[in-house]
């Protein structure tokens, strides 16, 4: 025995709002067929009979559905909740009021609510806008997201990496230089603005700033340890949409892994005035000789070559002249003005290199002129003004660092 269903014509209805209707019917070649949406029964109509019959055990309800809620309605009040899309929540309450009063859907308090929030968010919005506070919120997030202290480091700290000194990593920690640690910063540089300029010219900025800042914190190389190499923080794409462009370069074992103890800090901070006017004599002249031609025979580039002679000449010039005017301690004097009186030899000898017709000529001036710079010529006054005694074993890439010569780096 079949159930009749309730008295009146079924009218069919248009999908409503994001929710599908609780029944859809579909002209059959016998009658109307009925379709249950996800939240009911489906019925489909028999071929003789006009009464519909379920389609899996649950029966049918002779009782009257309450009418659905509008979803447009609610996806207003959620976004005037949210206020940071005003405007859509306005233009979906709007959109809403206007479905409910078709439909006959329930609704209309939440679509009114979403529309007055919209309204309000979009006046403060317009507010901000106009007196530049939104500009201000944004800058100061970019510079919180800047200055997360798991990230930031400053020249002089020690730090710890969970994940070693390459590859990647998300947070750093800030430790004593004086107990293991496995980098120390030496230098932070911020690279400029603009769109993100890709991985490789991040690494080579780097690259080429942090080796050069290295001998500005560590002015004595004399007093690296060879195991020690340059690495660099630096920002990844992510991070540079929020504003990230600070390259840390730092120190840190060649392995990456094993670490350092102590500061290898010798600056001004650190040092005295004799040392650090040394010092930076003689980096006049390490410059010079690290601007060798690419060359490596005299043969292939000779002009090049007697141009480079021409620079570790005036060097040569400069360094002597610094030595030479500076008052020196007692127990100094005399090893300084004996390294002076090499330095001045060993100029003639360069500026000899420098004019040379040919390359036989500019090696006989070469060799005699590099042997009166030797490191070892200027232990004695190095001991003198108490540095480092013990000359730096350079590797073979050329590049005069005696720390490893590995390019590294981590990104965040």
């Amino acid at each position: 025995m079949s159930i009749p269903p309730p008295s009146g014509p079924h009218q069919p209805q248009e999908p409503q709002g994001q929710y599908p209707p609780t029944q859809q019917y579909q002209q059959g070649p016998h009658g109307p067929q009925y379709q249950q949406g996800p939240y009911g029964p489906q019925y489909q109509q028999g071929p003789y009979y006009g009464v519909p019959y379920p389609s899996w055990g649950q029966g049918y309800s002779p009782f009257n559905r309450p009418a659905p809620v509008n979803g447009v309605a609610i996806g207003s009040l959620v976004t005037g909740l949210l206020c940071f899309v005003p405007g859509v929540g306005l233009v979906l309450g709007l959109i809403a009021l206007s479905q409910i009063k078709r439909r006959g859907e329930r609704g209309k308090g939440m679509a009114v609510t979403g529309s007055v929030l919209s309204s309000v968010g979009l006046a403060l919005w317009a507010l901000l806008l106009s007196s530049g506070a939104a500009a201000e919120f944004w800058e100061g997030f970019e510079e919180a997201a800047r200055d997360d202290s798991s990230l930031s480091l400053e020249k002089g700290e020690c730090f710890d990496s969970p994940g070693g000194l390459e590859g990647f990593t998300y947070d750093v920690d800030s430790v004593p230089c004086a107990g293991r640690h496995d980098g120390e910063v030496f230098a932070v540089v911020e690279m400029p603005d603009g769109s993100y300029p890709g991985d490789d010219e991040v690494t080579r900025f780097a690259d080429d700033k942090c080796y050069a800042l290295q001998d500005g914190y560590a002015m004595d190389a004399w007093a690296l340890p060879g195991t020690v190499d340059v690495y660099y923080l630096t920002p990844t794409r992510q991070s540079w949409r929020l504003g990230d462009r600070e390259i840390t370069c730092a120190f840190g074992h060649t392995d990456g892994a094993s670490g350092l103890t102590g500061s290898l800090r010798n600056d001004a901070t650190t040092l005295d005035d004799d040392q650090v006017t040394y010092l930076k004599a003689a980096d006049v002249l390490n410059t010079a000789m690290d601007s060798a031609p690419t060359q490596e025979y005299v043969e292939d580039d000779l002009p090049g070559h007697k141009e480079w002679a021409e620079r570790v000449a005036d060097a040569l010039t400069e360094q002597a002249g610094t030595l030479r005017d500076h008052p020196w301690p007692a127990g100094a004097e005399q090893p300084v003005g004996d390294l002076v009186e090499d330095l001045q030899a060993a100029r003639k000898e360069w500026a000899a290199a420098a004019g040379a017709a040919d390359a036989d000529t500019f090696y006989e001036h070469y060799d005699k002129g590099y042997a009166l710079i030797a490191p070892e010529r200027s232990v004695t006054a190095r001991k003198a003004l108490g540095l480092a005694t013990t000359p730096p074993s350079y590797d073979d890439s050329g590049d005069g660092s005696d720390s490893g010569g590995g390019d590294g780096g981590i990104e965040v």
